[in-house]
């Protein structure tokens, strides 16, 4: 089964169908798991929120596997601030992929920020 951790970006794009998103939505489909951090939810909620939309995004929460790391996170801070700066969020995100990979070995990591996706990249992970 491809497995994939999901960066917010993802469901913020398709949630506003914005001009990558059939794209995006596509190649969600595309794995067997999706997976992320909870926090992805609080960043989605948020953004709708800032822009006025109320829209009930259950839905799209609804794909995601939650990863709760049950342990500090700061090898995998290490090793990502290693390669290069992120913003909390981001390393946030990456970190709990990081957890994850070790755990599941094979991980793609799906996110549209440029950033992110090259910090991915130099962590080894499938972008």
């Amino acid at each position: 089964m491809k497995l994939a951790y999901v960066d917010s970006s993802c469901l913020v794009a398709i949630a506003f169908d914005e001009s990558d998103s059939k794209e995006t939505r596509e190649r969600l489909t595309g794995f067997g798991r999706l997976l992320s951090s909870n926090l992805l939810e609080a960043e989605l909620r948020s953004a709708l929120s800032r822009e006025g939309v109320m829209e009930d995004c259950a839905p799209l929460l609804s794909w995601i596997g939650w990863v709760h790391p049950d342990r500090p996170l700061t090898t995998e801070y290490r090793a990502i601030l290693g390669r290069g700066h992120a913003r909390g969020a981001d390393l946030w995100h990456l970190a709990c992929a990081l957890f994850l990979k070790g755990r599941l070995g094979e991980l793609t990591f799906v996110t549209l920020d440029r950033r992110q996706r090259d910090l991915a990249r130099a962590l080894a992970f499938d972008v």
